[in-house]
């Protein structure tokens, strides 16, 4: 009964069929996101490989040590994964079939980046960081060119 009143609802009343690409449709993309997660990245990476470990049996010193260290993974962790969501959703609620035509290299360029996502969360690799920020910064450059805007790329560090 209830499917009949609707069937007569929208005979009565005819609406055309909405779509979305995405789950929401607000249409806001930018991969600044994925660039700011990259140069934290990068940050927490060279912090990283800056700290120096205590002298042997100072144990207060240790403990600051280790607590600024787990600190800087927790943070480098956290945004790769930031960067690597970022991406992800410009590659699948985005980037369309005609941006694979026009940048036939994009499905490979996401993958290595969402691949080094997962490399600088492995690794405490200064190469890998500055290879991440460099993909990003190319997702970027595509990004803009679909739109047909030239946004110039920078970083905040």
């Amino acid at each position: 009964m209830i499917k009949q009143t609707v069937d007569r609802i929208k005979a009565l009343f005819p609406a055309e069929e909405a779509s979305a690409h995405c789950d929401g449709p607000c249409g806001v993309y930018d991969p600044s996101s994925a660039r700011i997660a990259a140069e934290a990245v990068l940050s927490m990476t060279k912090k990283l490989l800056a700290l120096e470990p205590p002298a042997p049996g100072d144990a207060k010193a240790m403990a600051a040590y280790l607590n600024t260290f787990s600190r800087y993974v927790a943070i480098k962790e956290e945004e790769a994964h930031k960067a690597k969501t970022e991406i992800l959703v410009l590659w699948t609620d985005y980037f369309k079939p005609q941006h694979l035509e026009q940048f036939p290299d994009l499905h490979d360029i996401v993958w290595q980046t969402t691949k080094l996502c997962s490399s600088v969360k492995q690794h405490v690799s200064l190469e890998d960081a500055e290879k991440l920020l460099e993909a990003v910064k190319k997702i970027h450059e595509i990004f803009w060119a679909t739109k047909n805007r030239e946004v110039g790329w920078y970083t905040a560090s």
